[in-house]
């Protein structure tokens, strides 16, 4: 019954945020409650449940789009995103700068966590918008579909890496194939999915946020895109430096221990705004009032956002401790079918079950390892990139991603099924069709 209840929580939510005109965050939390009630957990335990999910998902969240709405408002009042935008549109063309977004969004995520790229990079997508006057899905859909791609298939991310460790994988085969394998995904779901729904879904920048990221100035008094590239780059660079440090140094070695401290996202994010203060700020000819303004102000409209992505992650987590997980988990233990085939569908179920990438991977990667140890012949690294894109299947209501998307590109709940949880399904279809065509030849 539990995978009934899911569907009647599901369709009770679409039908109080479609329908009823709710509030998405009152909804969130009045499905999770229900949804918790019927699968028979305590009452205490649905309250902690909600409060766990909530707490857990902002507890990293907040923290990351603050610092990042902040990064990009320096960017946004200097000119810097406007100047990446020009230089892009310039090198590209009005009619293919999606590839940009695209190629862009799958090298910066490589280091960085989804959320974390996005709200790097979601500047330049509404500046891009707003000077081509493309839809918002043209520009913005190649920008997630290659950070989502990334996330799920590329060590040094950490579901990737947990698998990598369980499959007893090679982490440079592993990334070697997640490449071959992730550039033609990514390419497929993003720019040519994200045309083809532009021109039937055309969304303007949200107004409120979309304010704080978009100034126009005189081509004059732009800063240089070299400037403004290390700056947006900061981050990346002192991540992969940690990346680095963890596979040169011995664990106790100092060296490490700091590289991992300033490598860390929150703490790259940090160092990245102070230094965009002056690169962005001072340096540019703002004092120190401005700069508290444009920090300030910009705060205000990622407030109904945070809150609707906190509602979001209280659902997945009543969702995963009703136990359904490890239902959909028994069930795929039984099973006889290829390991590969065997990850991404344990990991897609689960996924569409309680809308958590990371733990449909881990838990995924955790049955399938022995019995791809006892059937052999298998490669762990192509295990490690199937139950990667399984995870990544049908991002829905359950999602805190779905949400933040949703907030972010002003879209509805039916526009966001169309486009983000479409293009995280393409991602998912056409990663496993070319994990299976490479499984022919290694």
């Amino acid at each position: 019954m539990l995978l009934f209840y899911i569907i009647v929580a599901i369709l009770v939510l679409l039908l109080l945020v479609t329908w009823a005109k709710l509030n998405p965050f009152v909804a969130l939390l009045i499905v999770s409650i229900g949804m918790g009630w019927a699968a028979g957990m305590p009452f205490p335990e649905i309250v902690q449940s909600i409060k766990d999910g909530l707490g857990g998902t902002l507890g990293f969240l907040a923290i990351v789009l603050a610092l990042g709405t902040m990064l990009g408002k320096m960017m946004a009042e200097s000119g810097g995103a406007e100047r990446i935008a020009k230089t892009l549109i310039g090198w590209f063309g009005k009619k293919n700068v999606h590839w940009a977004m695209m190629f862009v969004a799958f090298i910066v995520g490589i280091p960085v966590f989804f959320q974390v790229g996005f709200v790097l990079l979601v500047p330049l997508v509404f500046t891009i918008a707003v000077e081509t006057g493309v839809s918002l899905v043209t520009v913005g859909i190649p920008l997630v579909a290659g950070l989502s791609t990334v996330h799920g298939l590329v060590p040094p991310h950490p579901a990737a890496m947990a698998a990598v460790g369980i499959f007893k994988a090679n982490v440079g085969l592993t990334i070697f194939y997640a490449l071959i394998v992730g550039l033609p995904t990514a390419i497929i779901a993003g720019p040519l999915y994200g045309k083809y729904m532009g021109k039937r879904i055309h969304k303007t920048v949200p107004k409120e946020i979309g304010e704080q990221f978009t100034e126009h100035k005189d081509a004059k008094s732009l800063p240089g895109f070299g400037n403004v590239m290390f700056t947006i780059l900061l981050p990346v660079l002192l991540m992969l430096s940690a990346a680095w440090a963890d596979v040169t140094y011995p664990k106790e070695n100092p060296i490490r221990h700091f590289l991992d401290f300033i490598g860390d996202p929150i703490i790259a994010l940090l160092i990245a705004l102070v230094y965009s203060f002056f690169s962005l700020g001072f340096f540019r000819g703002f004092n120190r009032e401005t700069v508290l303004k444009f920090t300030n102000e910009c705060l205000g409209p990622t407030a109904s956002i945070l809150l609707v992505i906190g509602a979001g992650g209280a659902f997945n987590k009543v969702l995963l401790n009703s136990g359904v997980g490890d239902y959909i988990a028994e069930l795929g233990a039984s099973s006889n079918i290829s390991p590969i085939l065997l990850g991404w569908m344990i990991a897609a179920l689960i996924r569409v079950a309680t809308g958590s990438a990371t733990v449909s991977m881990m838990t995924a990667a955790g049955i399938v390892q022995p019995i791809s140890a006892a059937v052999g012949g298998v490669s762990p690294e192509l295990l490690v990139l199937a139950t990667g894109a399984g995870s990544l299947i049908l991002s829905h209501v359950n999602d805190a991603g779905f949400w933040m998307i949703k907030e972010f590109f002003g879209m509805t709940v039916k526009e966001t099924l169309l486009t983000w949880t479409a293009m995280e399904t393409i991602i998912a279809v056409v990663a496993l069709v070319l994990i299976m065509a490479l499984d022919i030849f290694v």
